[in-house]
């Protein structure tokens, strides 16, 4: 069966979508085959792989509901070879208040996810930043949760409250549930701030900590508008290998 990884920090901006979508086309690239589920209402995992998520016509909205089947949403996609999305729309910032009177709601995701499991060696969840009940959801298919920070003062901050909602799961809804490991994005190597950060999250952190370090760079920031991956955008990128490092390293993790 295929490992279940949500991709998740309550705080916004520190590059938690970036990392859903270039870690698992970096993983598709390594020959893995991928399913990555947008849970985020803004869309932008849907929209930074290639599609049009006004024009989409069944997502993790539909699903949730019981409008569609898992498989009715699944779209290839066009630019990674092995690589498959559950696109998403804000019709998702909806399903909360729709979804208050349907029993079991915190395991709709997961029933839906374990139709098609087998079929997919990871399955990757971007999680909106907040916590809500898309991220529990989430965190209840998950096998494992990946937490990127981005290197700045608040970063342990929101790391505490997203380690907080993990143990929160893992007593209520899902005990089986573990941190993989942290991710620091946006470092600069310019700025004793970013090395500082790195060094204090070490210090107070028990949780594992991944050695691929994402750096701050303009073609990473790029990609998303032209609706690629970093890999596909530019390979040769230092954003592009430090990606296919961190697949690399969550491939370790998985033997």
């Amino acid at each position: 069966m295929g490992r279940i990884i949500a991709i998740s920090n309550q705080k916004g901006g520190v590059g938690k979508t970036t990392t859903a979508i270039n870690l698992s086309s970096c993983l598709a690239e390594m020959g893995q085959r991928v399913l990555v589920i947008d849970m985020d209402p803004q869309g932008n995992t849907t929209s930074g792989l290639g599609y049009d998520k006004e024009q989409v016509e069944n997502t993790v909205y539909e699903l949730l509901l019981g409008l569609c089947g898992p498989y009715d949403c699944t779209l290839e996609n066009d630019f990674v070879e092995n690589l498959d999305i559950w696109p998403s729309n804000i019709n998702l910032a909806g399903a909360e208040i729709e979804l208050l009177s349907v029993e079991d709601r915190e395991f709709l995701l997961r029933e839906a996810v374990s139709q098609v499991r087998d079929h997919y060696d990871f399955v990757i969840i971007d999680c909106p930043p907040s916590i809500n009940m898309l991220t529990i959801n989430a965190m209840t298919t998950a096998d494992t949760v990946i937490i990127p920070i981005q290197c700045e003062y608040y970063a342990l901050e929101g790391l505490t409250q997203v380690l907080h909602m993990v143990e929160l799961v893992q007593e209520r809804l899902n005990p089986a549930l573990q941190v993989e490991g942290v991710v620091f994005t946006m470092y600069d190597a310019r700025t004793n701030l970013s090395l500082q950060v790195v060094e204090n999250v070490k210090e107070n952190l028990e949780q594992n900590i991944y050695k691929t370090i994402i750096p701050r760079n303009v073609r990473l920031a790029e990609a998303p508008s032209y609706g690629v991956p970093i890999n596909i955008y530019d390979p040769r990128s230092n954003g592009a290998n430090s990606y296919r490092m961190l697949a690399e390293e969550v491939m370790d993790w998985k033997n």
